[in-house]
């Protein structure tokens, strides 16, 4: 498979069986709850997409999660709507924070970014947000959502994905085989 074509090969395979946000909020509040308080304890954060070489890259974005959805809005022209266009996989990282202790935890989503040029929803989240215009505007669907925090003595990793169970991983780093719950 060629690096073009690459990202139209994953959107037609529809690998990954990504869903919305109020999916996630459906399957596993209690995780999804803490997902959002951590993104929502600071306005910047990193976003990861597919650069034409395949390389990843790493820039800034504000995230918002409104009416059942996580929005991305991007910047007219920038690379990340290049990216995404051409190839919609993304992570999107929460900003961690001034210190180490890992208050609430690290989080991270993954899936594909579908960018929404319908006019009305475009409008809606444009009244609501207040963007720099012009912008694009993506909609997060999740195949993926990864917490870590730490319980002493343990690093807990919460992970879930669309069909499956949520799986919770303790170890230590004296223990590192994993305690999977």
């Amino acid at each position: 498979m060629t690096e073009k074509s690459s990202g139209r090969a994953y959107r037609e395979s529809g690998v990954g069986g990504a869903v919305g946000w109020s999916v996630v909020e459906a399957a596993v509040p209690e995780l999804a709850g803490r997902v959002r308080e951590r993104f929502g304890a600071y306005r910047h954060h990193v976003l990861a997409t597919v650069r034409k070489d395949g390389a990843p890259r790493l820039t800034g974005l504000e995230a918002d999660f409104r009416h059942g959805e996580l929005w991305l809005g991007m910047m007219t022209g920038s690379r990340k709507v290049c990216d995404l266009r051409r190839d919609p996989r993304f992570s999107l990282h929460a900003n961690p924070g001034p210190s180490t202790d890992l208050a609430g935890g690290d989080v991270r989503v993954s899936g594909r970014a579908v960018e929404v040029t319908d006019p009305g929803p475009v409008a809606r989240y444009a009244a609501a947000v207040r963007p720099p215009e012009p912008f694009h505007l993506f909609r997060a669907e999740l195949t993926e959502v990864v917490r870590t925090s730490v319980e002493d003595p343990y690093v807990v990793v919460e992970t879930w994905a669309p069909g499956r169970a949520p799986r919770i991983i303790r170890r230590t780093s004296h223990d590192p085989a994993r305690q999977v719950e």
